[in-house]
């Protein structure tokens, strides 16, 4: 089966980048993704941002088990 990068919930696509955005923010390096884009950033930088909002979403789903 072929994978896709869509969200399984096409609504919440807009709340993955705003927390792309935010997380980029917090790792030092939206100004860059704003001037130059995605395309540009290195895979480090890339893979940096999806785990630490992995992580982030983690946290929120545990916080609403307690």
């Amino acid at each position: 089966m072929a994978r896709s990068n869509k969200p399984v919930n096409p609504g919440a696509e807009n709340a993955l980048d705003q927390m792309k955005m935010e997380v980029a923010n917090e790792l030092g390096i939206s100004e860059r993704v704003r001037s130059q884009g995605w395309s540009t950033m290195t895979s480090a930088d890339c893979g940096r941002v999806g785990g630490h909002m992995v992580r982030k979403m983690i946290e929120q789903y545990e916080s609403t088990l307690r």
